[in-house]
């Protein structure tokens, strides 16, 4: 199957490597923020509201995993969009930033409550689980707001400037579908019976 799609998505990736270089400090910046201002009660009940919510609705929960895949894949394809709308102008180059932002600060702070809160337990679930599908989304959504940086300061509302924006639609996409596929079977293989499969 030719995959060139792939190739040239990549391509206008990499060709932004200050860029990315950029988004990956700014996220490391605010994951560890997210870290140091766990301590207020706030924001502390609001990542363990977090991080229940992960246990009960996604690990331990009663729902088909495929529902649950669904539902993430589409969280996450959300999160693109918002990133995409950015290609338009380049005032709306704010969305993807504070999309980035947002997911750095509560990953830190949500890390710190699996670990402070549950523990062992909390740990496993974040070294089998959360830790590789969160970092894999984040790497995606890094590359999205790379494509929208590249895109917004030369976007012109042509058909061909729709369609190329369509592809780089299309290939987050199918990328975004591996990633919470991967997790589906994670979740198959870790944390759901068999039975719950139906």
């Amino acid at each position: 199957m030719d995959l060139f799609f792939l190739k040239n998505f990549f391509g206008k990736v990499f060709e932004r490597k200050k860029t990315l270089i950029f988004f990956c400090v700014l996220m490391l910046l605010f994951t560890i923020l997210g870290m140091c201002f766990i301590s207020s009660p706030a924001v502390y009940a609001y990542h363990l509201s977090v991080c229940d919510g992960f246990l009960l609705d996604i690990c331990y929960s009663d729902t088909n995993v495929f529902f649950i895949f669904l539902e993430r894949a589409g969280g996450c394809l959300l999160l693109v969009v918002l990133i995409l709308v950015g290609c338009l102008h380049p005032v709306a180059l704010i969305l993807p930033l504070a999309v980035l932002i947002y997911r750095a600060f509560t990953f830190g702070g949500s890390l710190y409550v699996f670990f402070d809160y549950y523990g062992m337990s909390g740990a496993m679930v974040v070294f089998v689980l959360y830790l590789p599908i969160h970092l894999l989304s984040d790497a995606l959504l890094i590359c999205a707001a790379a494509v929208a940086f590249g895109r917004a300061f030369c976007f012109c509302f042509t058909l061909s400037d729709f369609l190329g924006l369509l592809w780089d639609f299309l290939t987050l996409l199918l990328l975004v579908v591996l990633v919470y596929l991967a997790e589906m079977l994670l979740l198959l293989a870790l944390f759901h019976p068999i039975g719950k499969i139906l």
